[in-house]
């Protein structure tokens, strides 16, 4: 009878049982499913000098913060934990330093930004101007804007979410508020026009 040594008979073994083992590999976490409800808008009209649509799943609220002043206000998204600031500031021959203003709180997201995008809006017929910022990637903010008429007033809008910026999982809802905002920006009106 041939005996093996016992080491060759363990080595063997081993050399076995890895061979014949399957590899595993665990899936990636998914996100969960968002339904997303119906766009239907309604008109937000009070003394503020400007009147705009929102969507009838928002809730506006006046902004209370310390640094508020009259017609800042939030659109509150109870659903998505979401929420739009709105700021609203009388221009007095500064429109270029609210202009910059809006610009430098937009790229304060560039350290965690994968880019920054711009998008021009004009509406000669409403005398609305302004500019909208998508900040791509793990940024606190993914969408900011801003409306002027370049002589009376000026309007800053920026959309935050109350939870850990993750791209991946909040680009459906940041998809999906995007058009809300579009909406509120191309229904702006100044009232005194």
């Amino acid at each position: 009878m041939i005996r093996f040594p016992r080491i060759l008979i363990w080595a063997i073994l081993l050399l076995s049982f890895l061979c014949c083992k399957r590899h595993y590999t665990p899936k990636p976490a998914g996100y969960l499913r968002i339904d997303f409800p119906e766009k239907i808008y309604q008109i937000y009209n009070s003394s503020c000098p400007y009147t705009f649509e929102y969507p009838l799943y928002g809730k506006i609220i006046a902004d209370t913060s310390r640094i508020a002043e009259s017609c800042w206000i939030n659109i509150e998204f109870p659903g998505f934990g979401g929420k739009i600031h709105i700021s609203y500031k009388p221009v007095r021959n500064n429109v270029n330093v609210y202009i910059e203003d809006s610009r430098t709180l937009a790229y304060k997201h560039t350290v965690k930004a994968d880019a920054i995008s711009e998008t021009l809006y004009t509406n000669d017929e409403k005398k609305v101007y302004g500019l909208l910022y998508q900040i791509k990637g793990d940024a606190a903010s993914s969408v900011q804007f801003y409306l002027t008429d370049s002589t009376r007033h000026f309007l800053r809008g920026s959309l935050y979410f109350n939870v850990q910026p993750n791209a991946d999982s909040l680009a459906p809802v940041i998809g999906f508020f995007m058009e809300d905002i579009m909406h509120l920006v191309e229904t702006l009106e100044w009232k005194d026009f």
